[in-house]
């Protein structure tokens, strides 16, 4: 059962008629009593025999119906009619005629923008017909179900399909929350002065006080709706908040539903009965540059794909027109045509004349021909689609609402550019971004504008473009759209940043990780997990935390969580789990505070971008701590990580198994020796690749302190994102020195050592002297390196902890930049600059990371400056036997630094010679027998 549309009855009326899942409701029922004697007979068999009887007697009829040909259609599918048929659609409660002046207004309005944006001399692009399909399905949603900010329930979260924003600037513009200015300004955000233009699409970061979900990146709309819905209900269960009164709508396109991520995860809102989840499709059979599926039907094709998954499926194709020609197709000849005509015969139907369609669509089967022998050829060409009858896509909407226990989702059939002559149908929409004259007065008289040819001549003679339209404050128009939209909580979209303040844990919660491991050994992700268990524990931000993870908890040393936190799971655990004996069993609960996703980095980085921004969806703080496979983060979710700095979201990723040469034994697709090179092209993403316990407690503390609490400059959060990269093998973990420089782990560097020379040698003052730089579990290498420096060879080495090469580079750039802009002024230089000034000797930099990481930094470094990275594709072996194949291990370091003195002319180049014989730095099978620890993930 799918949809109940009718009210709940009242004593002696019928219970309320179903739209059945997967059968045909709109055919007319030629023999009503032989229809009515077989339902009597299916509910005596029922009432009888009970359920599982009547059931498998159903599936035996469907079972001989296909046997005998008889066509019935699967349950994944339909035929191509509404699913909602017109006895069965609710009142339209709103004003026919002013909705439909309202959406006239706004479709020229937003055709305008774009055309004036691509004036001569400017071009700066647009999206004309996307908006013009799917105006009737925005408009009912805003004037009838899409709650605003202000709504008692919370409201709800509209995913606005991307290429359709000129349509909803066009809306606010007559609302007036954008001014005429702005609307010219559409895609120009600075040369008339930052924030004074309008973005191109929803871009939250760039209209922060407007747009709310970034969702033009196409694909990206499906899943993160889906985990916006899902995190709704995670709120609601834990207690955080209540958000059963809110939905989340999405609006897709028929041709990005090809966007893997658009169907990958729709089983999961199926499974978690998220019947707060409604999709609207605009199935207008085009993708950018021509048909969706032309040799076939892309509704059809997405339905079965929807019913299969368990979804709700609703399908609006025909306007009303259709619905009396369907009433007479008593032998389903029209039906029929429907089901077997293909998308792209539909598209050249919608751009032919009423005549062409008589002959080619109606015309070849002469029942069909005389169905229409009523109208006349301009009544055949108007027959509308579904998608642009506002009583149709009410129904369905209406539908969805009340739908339970299922997400729904609305295909609805529309026309690209409808409305537009020049654009309706056409392979070459996407392209086409500038209205002519003669395009622009066809297009004012099919919407019945009152603008005279004078003004708009003398307007596009003088611009180029047209003028926008406003029909004055207190026309009736206007004043229904505010009525609408006040009744219906405010206006949208509207992001709203309504979270208060959070109490951060103090000095006590970062003790432990500043004593060090002692005699122990360990790894940087137990350093951030066992930091964020303390986090958990605090009575201020304790449940705010979100921890997440696709498949790993148990890798990443978290299944201690799993007995007092859980997994949530909104069912429960209703099956006695196989490890129920074991101290840290898996244990699930709807009010579980760990997100387990799966294998699903995609779905992961959903959930971490609903989290991160519940301070403004929800007015919320929530913490997403998403911990993941290092090389499968920016990599493989590097879109979602963007479109999360787009949405202002903020939180922690945990890069755990970092490094190319760290993850011994999986070998290429999973040896990480580039992301942060990969996280440094995202302005949102502040990297750290820490080496101690003590650092990543820092660090951790910083990023609380940023994003929710004073900031770093005491004004209030940051919107930014810290991506933390730790890595899996144990090493030495010193306690936290006295004179710690706090500032310089926070800024990305720090001295963690002063070199002496081996006991007998010359004086420090008279050795050569180097300065060794290692990031993350790099550090080790260098620490061996500086003895045996000191050791075999005399030579005086200075260790440095990089923790960020990314943050240093950051800050020489934005130096420069200033010196460039104030030139006037004292220039400035860059923090690394002033670290390393006065250091001597040759700069020896290295990591488990190709080398372009610590060449980021290369001009601002103060002398010779040399890099040893992971450059190459990973493999699986040792890690001792890898770090010497690339040449970034301690005897590696050795050899250069050695060559650096050497090329100062501080040592013969003998000696560097025979460094790199005596210590085999070419030769991985000299390191064959070596021992390591924490061997794989």
């Amino acid at each position: 059962m799918n949809i109940v549309t009718n009210d709940t009855p009242t004593p002696g009326q019928a219970t309320p008629r179903v739209i059945h899942e997967g059968l045909p409701t709109q055919l007319p029922d030629i023999d009503p009593d032989e229809t009515r004697d077989w339902i009597e007979s299916f509910d005596s068999m029922l009432s009888e025999r009970g359920r599982e009887r009547a059931r498998y007697v159903m599936l035996r009829l469907l079972e001989r119906a296909r046997e005998k040909q008889v066509g019935v259609p699967a349950l994944r599918s339909t035929d191509y009619i509404n699913t909602i048929p017109p006895e069965r659609e609710p009142y339209f409660p709103g004003d026919e005629h002013i909705e439909r002046r309202i959406r006239a207004f706004i479709r020229w309005n937003a055709a305008v923008m774009v055309s004036d944006a691509n004036r001569p001399g400017l071009g700066v692009g647009g999206h004309i017909a996307t908006y013009q399909s799917s105006a009737s399905l925005y408009e009912v949603g805003f004037n009838h179900f899409f709650r605003g900010k202000e709504h008692p329930g919370g409201g709800d979260q509209i995913f606005i399909q991307g290429h359709a924003s000129p349509g909803i600037y066009a809306r606010a513009f007559l609302e007036g929350r954008l001014s005429p200015q702005q609307l010219y300004r559409f895609r120009q955000e600075v040369q008339h002065g930052v924030g004074a233009g309008l973005s191109s699409y929803p871009h939250p970061r760039l209209m922060p006080d407007f747009w709310e979900f970034p969702t033009v990146s196409m694909g990206l709309t499906g899943i993160n709706s889906i985990y916006q819905a899902r995190f709704n209900r995670y709120l609601d269960n834990r207690g955080i908040k209540d958000t059963s009164d809110q939905k989340v709508w999405a609006f897709l396109g028929d041709g990005e539903m090809g966007e893997p991520e658009s169907l990958g995860a729709i089983r999961i809102a199926a499974r978690e009965e998220l019947d707060n989840l409604v999709w609207v499709v605009n199935c207008n059979l085009q993708q950018l540059d021509g048909p969706v599926t032309g040799n076939g039907k892309i509704i059809q094709e997405l339905e079965a794909n929807f019913r299969g998954a368990g979804w709700n499926v609703i399908k609006v194709i025909w306007g009303r027109e259709w619905d009396d020609l369907l009433a007479r197709d008593v032998d389903s000849v029209l039906v029929n045509k429907m089901n077997s005509t293909p998308d792209g015969a539909f598209q050249t139907f919608s751009v032919e004349n009423g005549a062409y369609n008589r002959e080619h669509f109606f015309g070849p089967d002469p029942r069909l021909r005389a169905m229409v022998e009523h109208l006349t050829d301009e009544q055949i060409e108007k027959l509308p689609r579904g998608g642009h009858d506002y009583r149709k896509v009410y129904a369905a909407f209406d539908a969805a609402t009340k739908t339970v226990g299922q997400p729904t989702v609305i295909l609805a059939h529309t026309i690209k550019g409808w409305t537009i002559d020049s654009l309706e149908g056409k392979n070459a929409t996407h392209q086409m971004k500038k209205l002519s004259q003669d395009s622009l007065k066809q297009f004012r008289d099919r919407l019945y504008l009152p603008i005279s040819d004078k003004e708009l001549d003398s307007f596009y003679d003088a611009t180029g473009t047209a003028p926008f339209f406003h029909p004055g404050q207190d026309s009736p128009e206007i004043q229904y759209m505010l009525e609408r939209r006040a009744t219906l909580g405010g206006p949208l979209p509207s992001r709203v940043d309504r979270a208060k303040p959070l109490k951060l844990p103090g000095d006590a919660v970062y003790a432990g990780l500043k004593k060090g491991a002692g005699k122990n050994k360990m790894a940087t992700t137990m350093a951030a997990v066992r930091l964020l268990k303390e986090w958990m524990r605090d009575p201020e931000i304790g449940n705010r935390l979100v921890p997440i993870a696709p498949d790993e908890y148990r890798t990443f040393g978290m299944d201690a969580f799993f007995p007092s936190a859980k997994v949530y799971d909104p069912a429960g655990q209703t099956y006695t789990p196989v490890d129920r004996d074991m101290l840290l069993a898996y244990k699930t609960s709807p009010s579980g505070q760990m997100l387990h996703e799966g294998i699903s980095e995609a779905g992961a980085m959903g959930s971490a971008i609903a989290a991160g921004s519940a301070y403004s969806t929800h007015g919320e703080h929530m913490i997403p701590f998403y911990i993941f496979y290092s090389m499968f983060g920016f990599q493989r979710t590097g879109d979602s990580i963007w479109a999360m700095a787009d949405q202002l979201a903020r939180g922690f990723l945990i890069g755990a198994t970092a490094g190319r040469t760290t993850l011994t034994g999986e070998g290429l697709q999973h040896a990480d020796g580039h992301s942060p090179l990969l996280a440094a092209t995202n302005p949102a993403v502040v990297h750290y690749d820490p080496a101690f316990g003590y650092e990543v407690g820092h660090i951790m503390r910083s990023g609380l302190e940023r994003m929710y609490g004073a900031g770093s400059d005491g004004m209030g959060p940051e919107n930014v994102i810290f991506y933390i990269t730790v890595y899996n093998e144990p090493v030495d973990q010193p306690a936290e020195p006295e004179d710690v420089d706090v500032d310089g782990i926070l800024r990305g560097i720090h001295k963690v050592s002063t070199g002496s020379t081996a006991a007998g040698a010359h004086s420090d003052g008279d050795a050569p002297r180097v300065q060794l730089l290692a990031s993350g579990v790099g550090y080790p290498w260098i620490a061996e390196a500086a003895q045996i420096l000191a050791d075999d060879w005399g030579v005086v080495a200075d260790t440095w902890s990089v923790t960020s090469w990314n943050e240093l580079a950051r800050d020489a750039i934005a130096a420069e930049e200033w010196n460039l802009l104030n030139s006037d002024q004292p220039a400035r230089t860059a923090y690394v600059a002033d670290k390393l000034a006065g250091a001597k000797g040759p700069f020896v930099a290295v990591s488990d990371y190709m080398s372009a990481v610590p060449l980021q930094i290369a001009r601002w470094v103060p002398g010779d400056y040399r890099v040893l990275g992971a450059d190459g594709f990973g493999f699986a072996d040792t890690r001792a036997a890898a770090r010497r194949f690339f040449h970034i291990d301690a005897a590696a370091v050795v050899v250069q630094a050695l060559q650096g003195l050497a090329d100062a002319g501080q040592l013969p180049r003998e000696a560097v010679a025979q460094a790199a014989a005596r210590y085999q730095i070419d030769d991985p099978t000299a390191v064959g027998g070596l021992a390591q620890e924490g061997a794989d993930a």
